[in-house]
């Protein structure tokens, strides 16, 4: 795998407080500081859902593979209505929130692929 991006969909779940939701999913793939790869996990959830499950700043992102991945809300506690957050929603916030999380347990090719069977024919 060369050293440039290469970005798959997958379709997993989103468990919130042990309620769980079909989601899709973005992950990201690139080689990371020595045999490591870096692996971003995008998704974007309805925030009146998350709201309803009492959500609060982190929620598990149920993979293709089966992985258990705790997905978090990064909106860098600032939004531009001046108001501070902690990562809790609110009903003012956007209608999708985005929740992610970086993965840099992968340190080979093979890993890569078994933990994320999402890159195979990706790229």
């Amino acid at each position: 795998m060369e050293k440039h991006i290469v970005k798959a969909d997958g379709l997993g779940a989103i468990d919130v407080n042990g309620q769980v939701s079909p989601v899709t999913y973005t992950v990201s793939v690139k080689e990371g500081k020595g045999p490591s790869f870096e692996v971003d996990i995008r998704l974007m959830a309805p925030r009146d859902w998350l709201l309803q499950k009492g959500f609060n700043r982190d929620a598990v992102l149920v993979s293709q593979s089966g992985a258990r991945i705790p997905v978090y809300r990064h909106d860098g506690n600032h939004h531009d209505d001046g108001h501070h957050h902690d990562g809790r929603l609110d009903p003012a916030d956007a209608v999708s929130i985005e929740l992610s999380a970086r993965d840099d347990s992968c340190i080979s090719e093979v890993d890569l692929r078994r933990k994320y069977p999402e890159f195979d024919g990706a790229g």
